[in-house]
């Protein structure tokens, strides 16, 4: 059995009192407070950066829009939800978010905590080398994160391992709120929500690379038959489906669909239901297990777990002996 990510010595600094003690100027500028900037990702739409933020003495890290949205007006309100959303969700299993604001040119831009580890997709590249209850724990804790979300009706519509973070000191994360669904006092949502996120909207058009075929599968893998649809009365159970179909890949060793292309993809969600875990892998599959991914991924969503809290139930059963 292998233990989740040490911390990589040279970025957990020990405190010293020229750290801790040093005196803030008289007068803050709040465009100087930020220093040393160094690129972690670019996404689709963001870049993240970790930066020194001086004022407090520790490295954060610094999500902006990539220059080419940066004044697109939806992209803006879509930053400024996800800022807001990631702040108003304080959950263990969360990332703290720090501060919102504006640069020197006047762009978006918030900060969070930044946190060392590995991502599940990484862990899952050597599944070999992990014992199960590690993975399972890993799931549960996510589980926690979204009941908690769910609870403060948020859904998070993104859920898949690139967006899930192992950290060093049994820190578990759920990262990137940026397709989060919300709603108004009423029951209406944005009119955003109903313009087709990149995934969708990429199908109509001819994939560049590779690469790109790689991205857009490994994230239309994880999405529900009514995120595929588009459903306008969508709800927090496609969550749960997404969720189930990581824990269905911790077990078989692979996701529900393998399709070689997006549309083999969305066929095979929509309208086939998969082989149990336990006929794809010569690893012994716990029954209590493969069953519980097989009801979070069942096509109708009457017909999967119906909340979170369920489902962390479940999970926390002596699954091992079944």
């Amino acid at each position: 059995m292998t233990s989740f990510p040490e911390p990589p010595s040279d970025d957990y600094a020990i405190l010293y009192l020229e750290n801790t003690d040093r005196e803030l100027p008289l007068k803050l500028n709040s465009n100087m407070r930020y220093a040393y900037f160094k690129t972690i990702a670019k996404g689709g739409k963001a870049i993240i950066q970790s930066c020194k933020d001086l004022n407090l003495s520790r490295t954060v890290c610094y999500k902006k829009l990539r220059p080419e949205f940066a004044n697109d007006p939806i992209e803006q309100k879509r930053f400024l939800r996800e800022a807001r959303v990631s702040a108003l969700l304080q959950h263990p299993n969360t990332v703290p978010t720090y501060e919102i604001g504006r640069d020197s040119q006047g762009q978006y831009y918030f900060t969070m905590k930044l946190v060392y580890g590995y991502t599940l997709r990484e862990i899952l590249d050597y599944r070999e080398r992990y014992d199960l209850k590690q993975l399972v724990n890993v799931i549960i804790q996510i589980a926690h994160a979204l009941e908690y979300a769910h609870n403060h009706r948020v859904i998070h519509r993104d859920i898949k391992p690139e967006n899930i973070l192992v950290g060093p000191f049994g820190e578990v994360l759920l990262l990137d709120w940026g397709l989060a669904k919300v709603w108004n006092p009423d029951g209406t949502s944005s009119t955003e929500d109903d313009t087709p996120n990149k995934t969708v909207t990429i199908l109509n058009k001819k994939v560049s690379s590779m690469t790109d075929t790689e991205k857009l599968q490994g994230t239309i893998t994880y999405m529900s038959p009514e995120q595929i649809r588009r459903d306008p009365d969508i709800d927090f159970r496609t969550d749960i489906y997404s969720l189930g179909v990581i824990l269905f890949e911790i077990l078989a060793g692979r996701p529900p669909s393998i399709e070689e292309t997006v549309d083999g993809i969305i066929k095979q969600t929509l309208n086939e239901v998969p082989p149990k875990p336990s006929t794809l892998t010569r690893i012994h599959v716990p029954e209590l297990l493969e069953d519980i991914a097989m009801k979070c991924i069942a096509k109708d969503a009457d017909d999967r777990m119906q909340s979170c809290g369920e489902l962390i139930r479940l999970l926390e059963e002596d699954w091992a002996s079944s």
